[in-house]
């Protein structure tokens, strides 16, 4: 066996499977494309996932890749053993060769074996390998062919082993393909064992390792439902051309082939863990401890943590991932937070996090160029991420002061409540021994069982959101139908064009009457169909005559990649065989080329006044308006929205060119054309690319486009707001939609004209804002008088309050409710009330607008001994819904039921009691 780096290790994998007549592919994005069933990309076949379901076809049907992925979140959540274990990360290569209906298992397993045995190739021991299959079920039969398979390459039948459905049975959701897998697994030997016992295979899971999985998609599970729809069970139907998809962990295989029992002691670990060192000041090889509770295995297992997050964050945030409150944003966040974290308890608190960034990208970039252009974006987000943390540590350290203060108060025997510490954890990022040792220090309890409660219900939420591969095969009516010859690029019309299908609720049907609602299928067609954010054409199906409508079209999609179905409302009889010329809406399709043009050069207008590192986000483009979410850290000014409006707009007067370049192959597109990529889109080998105004804009692009960018007419942005942490959406309309909102706004402007009336010399503008000015001192004047209305009536009745004061063990209390004074007025109150009294204790309520309920406490200075006003209106509050604090001497609290203030204002008194003792 041959000493490899981790990559040449890839590089052999992905080389062998191309003289076997694969196609290598290029790992896709992080990102699932069109997948909302999965949070990130998690294994090999995610970007051939269509290919399996039947609703995607590719030019070849052998492939291999190395595809980054990430489990950190949903279903595969194995985020705290990172750094604990050998062999947990939340970024890791998955290499993997597919078959789609070529070879099944007995050239699979071939292949494998070839692959790691071979000296020319991995050279790997045999008598180190093991393998498994399925045992077999009720369900599916024992997997004796692959046995078979495995034996006629020479591996001993006493070196395979059957497990069940949990270990050796792959399915993609609770439908769709299925079929029994077979893994192999390397002996790491006894020094690698978890007892330090020499066990036999299937007994030691730290000695025995899997290293390869070849799944064997066999069959279709579909669900058996009843009469009301209730699904009652599940069939297995044999798939009628099965297909392989296989994983090999490249960490794993890298530290087999490296001769290391750890996937962190390889190369594809150690130059980030040398710089973790480097930044963090802690270097684990002197073993001596940083302090009481931390030894040198604590510090690695720290560094380890670090460079494995360093990871993740890096190809998270280069894919369009930023750390947000959303799905993906929050795990992102969790992720890099850990980081942090880890760093901190190697005595570390500065930010550091975004100089690992520069390290992934000089390890990596060899296999993911794309690195060398995101590395500085990616970093400027990790060190806002950094910064952002330290904030939130602070708040939330104060936070957790608060709700131990609370527990004190809870009884004689004081417990922090899980649920609570939960909150802080996952809301703050305050670790949990963290919040223990708080706790302990004030005397407290933890409740370490409903932290771990809390912490799994989240666990099983997350699990719920995101449901794995759950997506259903596509549909025979449409998975054997061949492409759709589309027209549309160079024509609204079609002629003569054969119906190829008619489906009717999901199934195939030969023929269809007039006034049935159904999808139609052509063997060509001139109508756009769903996708890249653009909608689908309308229009309608012409007799061959052209004297006859055959059917309107209410849109068009694609339910198999390639293969357009059109909707139609039908007008006459059609039946499979018939033909009709297509006839789409001209008018429409010009408003949707406008506004599809008009992303293009907002996205290299954006590019150009905010920076290189937006990126698109989503699109979606209609006749009405265009919408286009990008990557970017802050809102977007006025005047950045004017220049990009401007630079847009001078474009489309210069009637540019746009130039369409059909087949390209993608290499030439990215490399030499420099086409930007869209956000959410499959690319195979050869691409469309759209040119704007000599270069001014260039990106991969299937939709349909203007001819000329005059033809936008003029380009108006309607609209900047947020869509989720670091990323910003603007809205725009063009041609006619842009002539219409001028005049609205003419229509607007004539009626404030007439309101406003414009100043001798000065604009309609000037006469508005002098007409609001003047308004504006109006409202202030109104309300400066309201308010000394108020607070003369309220401190009309300070006598009868004074009168009226109780004795509580010895200390005068004040009560009194002022509704509708802001909280100034109450604070001047109290302190009249104080004066009065000499000597006491103040409780004011006031009912404020919407609901809520202001309460303050004050206590004159030489009582504050005995009673806190902090105290003492956090009681109050609590019976009105609310919560607070302060100050000894003045404190304020808030709430949200009005309807209790005065049994609030009734049991001060009994309040005060308790707090005196």
């Amino acid at each position: 066996m041959q000493y490899r780096t981790g990559n040449e290790v890839r590089e052999l994998f992905l080389r062998f499977f191309e003289t076997k007549g694969h196609r290598r592919v290029h790992s896709s994005s992080l990102v699932p494309a069109n997948d909302p069933t999965l949070l990130f990309t998690n294994a090999g076949m995610n970007q051939f996932k269509d290919v399996f379901l039947g609703a995607e076809k590719r030019e070849y049907n052998r492939a291999t890749t190395s595809q980054k992925c990430v489990r950190a979140g949903g279903k595969h959540n194995d985020l705290e053993n990172v750094g604990f274990t050998r062999r947990h990360h939340t970024f890791f290569e998955m290499l993997g060769n597919f078959s789609f209906g070529d070879y099944f298992k007995k050239d699979a397993i071939a292949f494998a074996w070839e692959l790691v045995t071979s000296p020319e190739w991995m050279g790997i021991a045999k008598d180190r390998l093991y393998v498994t299959i399925f045992e077999g079920d009720e369900e599916v039969p024992r997997d004796s062919e692959a046995e078979q398979f495995w034996i006629a390459t020479g591996v001993p039948k006493e070196r395979i082993f059957t497990y069940g459905r949990k270990d050796n049975f792959w399915q993609m959701g609770e439908t769709g393909p299925c079929g029994p897998c077979s893994e192999l697994f390397y002996d790491m030997g006894l020094e690698a064992s978890e007892h330090g016992k020499d066990l036999p295979f299937g007994q030691d899971d730290a000695r025995y390792v899997e290293i390869w999985n070849l799944v064997f998609m066999q069959f279709d599970r579909s669900a058996v439902v009843d009469p009301l729809g209730k699904t009652t069970s599940y069939k297995l139907t044999p798939l009628p051309k099965p297909c392989v998809d296989t994983g090999m962990g490249l960490e794993r295989v890298s530290a087999v082939l490296q001769g290391k029992i750890s996937n962190f002691d390889t190369d594809l670990f150690t130059p980030l863990i040398e710089r973790a060192e480097e930044l963090t000041g802690k270097r684990v090889s002197q073993a001596e401890l940083d302090r009481e509770t931390r030894t040198a295995d604590e510090d690695a297992a720290s560094l380890r943590i670090i460079a494995d997050h360093a990871r993740a964050a890096t190809f998270l945030i280069s894919d369009g991932v930023l750390p947000g409150p959303n799905e993906r944003g929050s795990v992102l966040r969790k992720i890099m937070r850990r980081a942090i974290r880890h760093g901190r308890l190697l005595g570390h608190e500065k930010p550091f996090l975004f100089q690992m960034v520069y390290a992934v990208r000089d390890l990596m970039a060899g296999a993911y160029p794309e690195l060398n252009e995101s590395a500085e974006r990616v970093a400027r987000a990790v060190e806002a991420e950094e910064r952002q943390f330290d904030r939130v540590l602070k708040v939330g350290a104060a936070k957790l002061d608060q709700e131990l203060v609370l527990a004190a108060k809870s009884g004689d025997s004081p417990v922090l409540s899980g649920e609570v510490a939960f909150h802080l954890y996952e809301t703050f990022g305050l670790p949990e021994d963290f919040i223990m040792m708080a706790a302990r220090d004030a005397g407290i309890a933890f409740d370490k069982t409903g932290f771990e409660a809390a912490k799994e219900e989240e666990k099983a939420r997350a699990r719920a959101s995101w449901k794995g591969g759950s997506q259903k095969t596509a549909s025979p009516a449409f998975r054997d139908l061949p492409k759709t010859g589309f027209e549309g690029y160079r024509s609204l019309t079609s002629t003569d064009a054969e119906v190829l299908a008619i489906v009717k609720d999901g199934v195939g049907v030969p023929a269809a009457k007039a006034g049935e609602q159904v999808e139609v299928v052509l063997d060509h067609t001139s109508f756009y169909g769903d996708s890249g954010g653009q909608v689908g054409d309308t229009g309608f199906f012409l007799a061959l005559d052209g004297n006859s409508t055959v059917a309107e079209i209410i849109g068009c999609v694609l339910p198999v990649q390639g293969v357009r179905a059109h909707k139609a409302v039908l007008k006459q009889d059609l039946a499979v065989g018939d033909h009709v010329n297509t006839v789409v809406d001209g008018d429409r399709r010009d408003a949707i080329r406008r506004n599809h043009t008009g992303t293009h050069l907002i996205h290299a207008a954006l590019r150009q006044v905010l920076g290189t590192h937006v990126k698109q986000a989503g699109s979606l483009v209609d006749p009405t308006r265009l919408r286009f979410d990008f990557s970017h850290f802050a809102q977007v000014a006025d005047e950045e929205l004017a220049e990009i409006e401007n630079i847009v707009n001078r474009e489309v007067l210069s009637n540019a060119k746009v130039e369409t370049l059909e087949d390209v192959p993608i290499d030439v597109a990215v490399n030499e054309y420099h086409a930007m990529a869209l956000f959410g889109e499959k690319y195979g080998d050869k691409v469309r690319v759209v040119k704007l105004s000599d270069g001014f804009s260039t990106e991969l692009c299937g939709g349909t486009h203007t001819g000329a960018t005059g033809e936008i007419g003029l380009l108006k942005l309607v609209g900047e707001t947020s869509v989720s942490s670091g990323v910003r959406r603007v809205e725009a309309i063009s041609g006619m939609g842009s002539l219409d909102s001028f005049r609205r706004d003419a229509e607007v402007a004539q009626v404030a004209a007439q309101v406003a009336g414009a100043p001798a010399g000065g604009s309609l503008s000037d006469g508005l804002r002098a007409r609001l000015a003047s308004q504006e001192d109006e409202l202030k004047k109104l309300r400066r008088e309201l308010d000394e209305m108020r607070m003369k009536s309220a401190a009309g009745g300070l006598d009868d309050v004074v009168s009226q004061a109780v004795d509580v063990k010895g200390v005068k209390l004040l009560r009194h409710r002022a509704d509708q004074l802001d909280r100034g007025q109450l604070r001047t109150l109290v302190d009249n009330l104080k004066q009065k009294a000499g000597e006491g204790v103040v409780v004011l309520a006031s009912a404020q607008p919407e609901g809520k309920v202001a309460i303050i406490a004050g206590v004159t200075p030489g009582l504050t001994k005995r009673v806190q006003a902090g105290k003492l209106v956090g009681a109050v509050a609590k019976l009105v819904g609310g919560s607070g604090g302060g100050k000894p001497e003045i404190a304020e609290a808030g709430g949200k039921d009005q309807a209790q203030i005065g049994a609030a204002l009734e049991a001060a008194p009994k309040l005060l009691a308790e707090l005196l003792g």
